[in-house]
């Protein structure tokens, strides 16, 4: 648990970070701010206001702009909502990732199915309608039977956009052993394609527009925030551990809290940094817009990366096309529902390696 020592010299630092890098976005309009990457719902709210109050007075802020904060249900309550709405957010990311109480056991949740459905409701109740949650499909037991049950739960709610993942097992990792040992069978890649394949179907019969492999939205909700990624615009990130890019380096602070503070406070280096090469650049963009219905389009990789890349990019994707897992029109080159299996598989096979 973090203390309030602890959590003072956060935001005092977080604070100072804000303000040491304005200069990279003069002039520039802020079209969104997520609160997210750990639990800032652990936060007060008083604590939440100060730190987008800064924000606010030290960059120009969009009239529109989408303002998201990521909560745990089990933190949140209806006061606790209304005094969100009341800083200045207006959607909601909630970590649920699922609604079947042994699957949630599984993952070490620390809400449960109850839960999970009263946060959805506590924050219609407080006047949210742009309310995003996350699901977890290819569980080990788990069956087709509870995935549609816990899509149909979902849906049943009337929120305005999902981001489902499938479970990726990491190496070193508890369930990673588990699996190994033979206590926890993994599901099958057949087993994982067949929920993939009627999520993608439940969700267009229910209006949802599948805009990106792992998200869905209803028309007007797509994720402004995440489009920004997926579309190569630069983002800024505070804070430990946040990324930031600007189409031609990358920048990464340090994990540690504790080192985090010393060093922004000791007026030491508190991150690392990448410059990319042309080729990098071709290969961020290739694996971001592929995975969108916005596609890859040709012609901005040849104004961009330059016409040797363009003619590389034009040749490895033909296989592609001829295995019907990507279509082409009008330069713009799209996943087909089949191709959406094997996107990180398209997409690192049209990778240029320096």
């Amino acid at each position: 648990m973090i203390s309030k020592k602890q959590k003072y010299e956060m935001i005092k630092s977080l604070k100072k970070e804000i303000i040491q890098r304005k200069k990279e976005l003069t002039n520039q309009k802020i079209k969104t701010i997520y609160f997210g990457g750990g639990t800032p719902s652990i936060l007060k709210n008083n604590e939440i206001a100060t730190l987008l109050k800064q924000i606010y007075n030290t960059y120009y802020i969009q009239k529109n702009a989408e303002i998201t904060i990521e909560c745990n249900p089990d933190d949140l309550t209806l006061n606790k909502l209304l005094s969100y709405k009341e800083i200045g957010f207006n959607r909601l990311s909630i970590g649920i990732q699922s609604f079947n109480k042994n699957e949630l056991q599984f993952m070490n949740r620390a809400h449960n199915a109850q839960e999970a459905l009263l946060s959805i409701e506590l924050a219609k109740k407080a006047g949210f309608n742009n309310i995003t949650i996350d699901l977890i499909y290819g569980l080990p037991n788990q069956t087709l039977k509870d995935w549609k049950k816990n899509l149909d739960i979902m849906f049943s709610l009337n929120i305005q956009h999902f981001a489902a993942y499938s479970l990726t097992i990491e190496k070193k990792t508890a369930l990673y052993h588990l699996i190994k040992k033979q206590k926890v069978t993994a599901l099958t890649d057949k087993k994982i394609i067949s929920q993939f394949n009627y999520l993608q179907k439940k969700a267009k019969e229910k209006g949802f527009v599948h805009y990106e492999i792992s998200n869905f939205g209803k028309k007007g909700y797509f994720s402004r925030h995440n489009s920004s990624y997926w579309k190569g615009d630069n983002y800024l990130g505070i804070g430990p551990s946040a990324h930031s890019y600007n189409g031609t380096r990358r920048r990464w602070n340090i994990a540690s809290n504790k080192k985090y503070i010393s060093n922004i406070n000791n007026g030491i280096s508190y991150f690392e940094e990448e410059f990319l090469t042309k080729n990098q650049q071709y290969n961020e963009y290739v694996f971001t817009s592929l995975r969108t219905i916005w596609g890859i389009d040709n012609t901005i990789i040849k104004k961009k990366y330059g016409v040797k890349i363009e003619l590389y990019f034009l040749t490895e994707i033909k296989k592609w096309e001829k295995k019907k897992y990507v279509n082409s029109k009008s330069n713009i080159y799209k996943l087909t529902k089949r191709g959406k299996i094997f996107a990180d598989l398209i997409a690192s096979d049209l990778f240029i390696v320096d």
